[in-house]
C-alpha cells in the first residue's frame, strides 16, 4: 500500500463517515442530550469491563 492510496481511502472514509453522520443527525433539539447521555454509559460499561479484565 503507497501513501497515495491511504490518502485516498482516507478522503472517501471521512466522505462516507459525514454523509452518515448528516444522514442520520437528530431532528429533534433535545435528541443530542440523549445522544449524549447514551454515549457517556457506553464508555462507563466499557470502562467497567476493561477495569475488570485488568486492561
Amino acid at each position: 500500500m503507497n501513501k497515495r492510496n491511504f490518502l485516498i481511502g482516507m478522503g472517501m472514509g471521512l466522505m462516507v463517515g459525514g454523509a452518515a453522520m448528516y444522514a442520520m443527525r437528530p431532528k429533534r433539539p433535545g435528541a443530542m442530550k440523549l445522544v449524549e447521555r447514551t454515549l457517556r454509559t457506553v464508555s462507563d460499561v466499557a470502562d467497567s469491563v476493561s477495569e475488570l479484565m485488568g486492561w
